[in-house]
């Protein structure tokens, strides 16, 4: 079975429907942001409907995001979101508070990614603490003026090293080429956007060919 795991990274319901049929996906990415651009509150209700379409699906993973800025917060609402489905990940920023509160529901047994990694250094707290999966933002660091391939790759050695189960989960990625540059250098797990999906199977040569192939394949056939 293949190393690499793929995320759709969306909450919407209509491009699941598209592209989890595909099975090239492992699972969804959420979180509040990607909730608030549908027009969706992060409450319980949305949040368990959602889980229910993605599994049925055939989301083997589904990445929920907890809240409340505290660690008593992020324990609760961790807690909340992890009994929704044996299937969910608890997704929790990496600040202190995050910390904190992913070591309570790690050490629970629940499935954990920290999120909104930035920095390499912060691939040692992740791999310390043995969590699932540890999200560096990679068009972010770009955007930041950081290497965000270096830092990326560094964090990959980092969790290589330290012997920790825990993936190197690549988010906000602006290309393909990304993808394919960090796949090359060992990197087996990203999420992404459905515009990013779309990129995956529109080479324009590829697609020439496809319509070359269907115009003979309905072409009269010559019998001798």
């Amino acid at each position: 079975m293949s190393k690499l795991r793929l995320f759709l990274d969306t909450a919407d319901v209509a491009q699941w429907q598209r592209w989890l049929p595909t099975g090239l996906f492992h699972g969804v990415t959420t979180n509040p942001t990607l909730l608030k651009s549908l027009g969706l509150e992060c409450r319980l209700d949305t949040l368990q409907s959602l889980v229910e379409q993605a599994v049925a699906l055939g989301a083997h993973e589904v990445q929920v995001q907890a809240w409340g800025g505290s660690e008593a917060q992020y324990v609760e609402t961790g807690r909340t979101i992890a009994r929704l489905d044996a299937r969910v990940t608890v997704k929790i920023p990496i600040t202190e508070d995050g910390v904190r509160a992913a070591r309570h529901l790690t050490r629970e047994g629940k499935s954990i990614t920290l999120t909104a990694l930035y920095a390499t250094h912060q691939a040692v707290t992740a791999s310390a603490l043995g969590v699932a999966y540890a999200a560096p933002y990679l068009g972010r660091l770009g955007d930041a003026g950081r290497d965000g391939q270096a830092i990326v790759r560094q964090m990959q050695a980092i969790v290589r090293s330290s012997d920790a189960p825990t993936r190197i989960l690549v988010a906000s990625i602006r290309s393909v080429d990304d993808i394919a540059a960090l796949v090359a250098d060992g990197l087996d797990t990203f999420t992404f956007p459905p515009a990013i999906a779309e990129q995956l199977f529109s080479d324009a040569l590829t697609l020439q060919a496809a319509d070359t192939f269907e115009e003979h394949a309905a072409a009269p056939q010559i019998r001798g």
